[in-house]
């Protein structure tokens, strides 16, 4: 691991970002441009010649997505014995700016975003097969750009691989070694579920979904539809692609936004059901966030937990079972 302050050929090393099994991601100065960037290290122990060859193939990719929702690539080099990638840093994730109130325009503009990146890789028949939260680092002006595509794969319709992915966001076919770009949409519509109701789906995926009370208040009828047919579990039964998922959005958010004119209206005047939890988890994280490492939302009620932690500290559910990174 690297230390705070350690020199790494034009970079200086400020703290480590993430720890990854494959690689670790590290926030750094840049000494000859002034800029702050994000270099993402594989892990030295795995430099073996087919592993160097699967991120020279990310860099390769990279390269090929010129999109301003896509983070691109500043620089890929040896340093040393090495393989450094440079990349913007950002400000966070929308992992942790779900933690926080947000308001419906807003997750409007990011669910643009990401399917605006998505839709670009789609295009150039590149399937991302690990859409998260996470993986979306947002910058100053309420921009995401879409970054971590390790395990990306170039499609020619269907291509077979290991199953991959992040464990609750990933597709079931996706699961079972058949990625398509229908699988990109499911993980895309358990984001969007997410956001919009604060709770995230699991399996077996039935519809109503626990989230769908929350997504009434919120959303749209039409934005509704949107979401469970992005998340069906019949492949046949989604949008074939990211584009085509656009596409809807961008035919139902006028009205999405009307609908949710209309319930702000209604509501004036009356303090929300759920604002002092809000406030409460807030000064929560910022109190005791980084020193319990709470990065994790709870399934049921979206309050802030820990890998560790067996029951959530604020529904009282079980968690039996760790569905996020470890």
């Amino acid at each position: 691991m690297l230390r705070a302050k350690q020199q790494l050929g034009k970079y200086r090393i400020q703290r480590r970002l993430s720890a990854g099994p494959f690689a670790d991601v590290y926030a750094a100065l840049d000494t000859v441009e002034g800029v702050r960037v994000a270099l993402k290290i594989p892990q030295a122990a795995l430099m073996t010649k087919e592993f160097l060859e699967d991120f020279r193939k990310e860099v390769r990719l990279m390269a090929r997505l010129d999109h301003a929702s896509i983070l691109r690539l500043k620089d890929a080099s040896f340093i040393g014995t090495r393989f450094v990638i440079a990349f913007p840093l950002g400000e966070g994730t929308l992992a942790d700016r779900m933690r926080y109130r947000l308001s419906l325009r807003t997750m409007l503009g990011y669910a643009e975003q990401m399917l605006e990146a998505v839709a670009h890789a789609h295009a150039n028949r590149i399937i991302h097969c690990d859409i998260k939260p996470e993986n979306f680092i947002l910058f100053p002006g309420d921009q995401l750009r879409l970054t971590d595509f390790g395990i990306a794969k170039v499609a020619h319709r269907t291509i077979q691989a290991s199953g991959s992915g992040t464990v609750g966001y990933v597709a079931p076919e996706q699961a079972m070694g058949r990625p398509s770009l229908r699988s990109d949409v499911f993980s895309l519509g358990l984001v969007l579920c997410r956001m919009f109701s604060g709770h995230l789906p699991e399996w077996p995926y039935d519809w109503p979904t626990p989230g769908l009370a929350k997504l009434r208040e919120r959303v749209h009828p039409d934005l509704i539809h949107l979401i469970r047919r992005a998340m069906e579990v019949d492949p046949r039964r989604r949008f074939r692609d990211a584009v085509q998922m656009q596409a809807a959005l961008k035919r139902v958010k006028s009205r999405a936004l009307r609908g949710g004119a209309k319930r702000r209206k209604r509501t004036t005047g009356t303090t929300g059901k759920s604002d002092w939890k809000t406030i409460r988890r807030r000064q929560f994280e910022k109190e005791y966030g980084a020193a319990l490492q709470t990065r994790f939302t709870c399934p049921r009620c979206g309050g802030p937990v820990s890998e560790p932690m067996t029951t959530c500290p604020w529904c009282g559910a079980a968690r039996k079972v760790h569905r996020d990174e470890t």
